[in-house]
């Protein structure tokens, strides 16, 4: 008799490679969506362009996509819940990229199975941890602990003040999935507005965490944070750091609580 198959069967899997290209615009369009001014000049302003790190998570955005077309989980339900990204080099200002994913581990939570996509190139490593309710209980690992919250009075304390079209602006970097625009899309989720993209939210971060703690947000080494709840656009959130620009955790919240926990960063 043959063994029902589980998620496990995923791990290691290929997902392919992928040559993606971009240019300039591309590249200040995402600064702006992410809330870079207009007097951020060397990130809104190509003779002076430094292409943020956090760009290089929408080139790949891919890769995830493809687990779930494939049918490893269920996209109507899975969750994002977490991210890292790790700076190998600066992008270019523009040209192509040559990317390659796989899946990585697969996680029993009892609940819930997660899905670890990879992906890598000359550039940076990111992973996407997805979360995918009623397929875990299948025996397997239940993969690392949420990390421990910082000890102490924050290092500093800083403001993210997100736009009420902020949005509709991301969608025009990739990720247009109907409930970050659409008030039934977001409904059906039980949400009560369209909410902003987690991935918008975790790079909107790095601008003021850098500011915060006297580094430059296109000096970003590396990045990780999970997502605790939505924010919605329009959303102000409260960014507390511990530690100084080489070695921060980070946590956001809104009036309604914590959005982003976990979160680690280093700047160069």
């Amino acid at each position: 008799m043959t063994e029902p198959q589980t998620p496990t069967r995923w791990r290691g899997h290929d997902l392919g490679a992928r040559v993606v290209g971009y240019d300039e615009r591309d590249a200040i369009l995402y600064a702006l969506a992410v809330g870079a001014h207009a007097t951020d000049l060397d990130l809104v302003f190509e003779n002076r362009l430094r292409v943020l790190p956090t760009f290089a998570l929408t080139l790949a955005q891919w890769a995830p996509d493809a687990l779930g077309a494939l049918g490893a989980f269920d996209t109507k339900t899975a969750l994002h819940g977490s991210q890292t990204l790790d700076v190998l080099s600066p992008l270019p200002r523009s040209g192509e990229i040559t990317l390659s994913a796989r899946v990585g581990e697969v996680w029993d939570k009892g609940r819930a199975a997660v899905f670890e996509v990879v992906v890598e190139s000359k550039y940076f490593v990111a992973a996407w941890s997805l979360f995918a309710p009623g397929a875990g209980g299948f025996g397997g690992d239940r993969g690392p602990s949420a990390p421990s919250a910082p000890e102490g009075d924050p290092t500093a304390v800083g403001t993210m003040t997100t736009d009420t079209d902020q949005a509709a602006l991301y969608r025009l970097t990739g990720d247009r999935h109907h409930i970050h625009i659409d008030p039934d899309a977001a409904a059906r989720i039980g949400q009560p507005r369209p909410i902003l993209h987690g991935m918008c939210t975790l790079a909107a971060t790095t601008l003021p965490l850098a500011d915060m703690l006297g580094a430059h947000p296109a000096d970003l080494k590396t990045l990780s944070g999970r997502f605790a709840a939505p924010v919605f656009p329009g959303d102000t959130a409260q960014i507390r750091a511990w530690g100084g620009s080489t070695d921060a955790r980070f946590d956001v919240t809104t009036d309604g609580g914590a959005v982003l926990t976990g979160g680690h960063a280093t700047f160069a």
